[in-house]
């Protein structure tokens, strides 16, 4: 079993997709689902950091995905649409601190969070525009080749 990480697929969102350089949204959501999926096993953990569509209606998209799914919530991701992710994920929160090494979060965090608490942040959110800074890890569909990438290769790089 591993762990993987990914924020801000975006599914089904056709101006991102167009932004990303594809030429429609179901193009960019094939892509993601071949790579996840040639990546991810079924008994391995997947941490999926927020963003994940832009409507209710496309979280079916989800139970494409193998492993098992923790969703930390995005900015363009709707409270009242949790009910329905649950359908297709493990779990669903805010933040999740991970075996007291990092910080799993959607934005970045403020850097007196990481002073004495954690040593990573991994998070989204910013799509190309990383923080210039080794403790924070940006996990954008478009920085890891929208493929989940395994924590622990992260720590390396």
């Amino acid at each position: 079993m591993s762990t993987y990480l990914f924020s801000d697929p975006h599914f089904h969102h056709e101006n991102m997709a167009v932004k990303r350089g594809f030429s429609c949204a179901e193009e960019q959501d094939e892509l993601i689902v071949k790579n996840w999926n040639n990546t991810v096993s079924k008994k391995d953990v997947v941490f999926l950091l927020g963003d994940l569509t832009m409507e209710k209606n496309h979280y079916q998209i989800l139970g494409r995905l193998q492993g098992l799914i923790h969703v930390v919530l995005g900015n363009h991701d709707q409270r009242q649409h949790v009910k329905e992710m649950l359908n297709y994920v493990h779990s669903v929160s805010g933040i999740i601190d991970y075996k007291k090494t990092a910080i799993l979060t959607h934005c970045p965090v403020h850097p007196s969070q990481l002073e004495f608490r954690y040593k990573y942040n991994i998070h989204g959110h910013v799509h190309e525009n990383s923080i210039d800074d080794d403790r924070y890890i940006n996990v954008c569909a478009e920085m890891i080749n929208y493929t989940p990438i395994q924590f622990n290769k992260l720590i390396t790089i």
